[in-house]
């Protein structure tokens, strides 16, 4: 009887020190996109930016432009960025009744300084990314990240001081 016992003992600690291995850390790969889709981002821009240095404040400012409308000639649109991190977001639909839009929210560089996110406080809007293509223009992208594969103007440009 007791060599059962102490077989049934060696069994089990058997079992609980080869059973509870550690499973190994899954890998997160970070997409990367293809350099020919999309001009580089200003290349003096990216070289003083990583997510950890990048000057908000400095950054900051106010971009706007006409951006492309499915079923309209096009959304004026201005974003200020504030060097506190947040935004303000004025969006007319052109030649559509009620076509205001407003939002606001916090803005973070990504990517090493290459990539623009608006997080809007309202929840039931989308997350927008933008490129920085430099200081003085961003471009928008695709839900994705990925450039938007057409030929229209997706840019939005700094305003001058006035």
């Amino acid at each position: 009887m007791k060599r059962k016992l102490i077989v049934a003992g060696i069994a089990l600690t058997a079992l609980t020190l080869f059973g509870c291995k550690k499973e190994p850390a899954a890998e997160t790969a970070t997409p990367v996109a293809p350099a020919a889709q999309a001009p580089a981002a200003d290349p003096a821009l990216v070289a003083a930016a990583t997510p950890s240095d990048f000057d908000l404040r400095s950054f900051a400012g106010t971009f706007s432009g006409t951006l492309p409308c499915a079923d309209c000639p096009g959304i004026d649109t201005t974003i200020v960025l504030v060097g506190d991190g947040s935004y303000t977001l004025d969006e007319t639909y052109k030649d559509k009744p009620d076509g205001n839009h407003k939002g606001d929210g916090n803005w973070t560089a990504e990517d090493s300084g290459t990539r623009l996110r608006l997080d809007p406080n309202s929840k039931s809007d989308e997350d927008r990314l933008f490129e920085i293509v430099g200081k003085n223009q961003i471009r928008m992208l695709g839900k994705d990240g990925a450039p938007v594969d057409s030929k229209l103007n997706y840019s939005l440009t700094r305003a001058t001081a006035q």
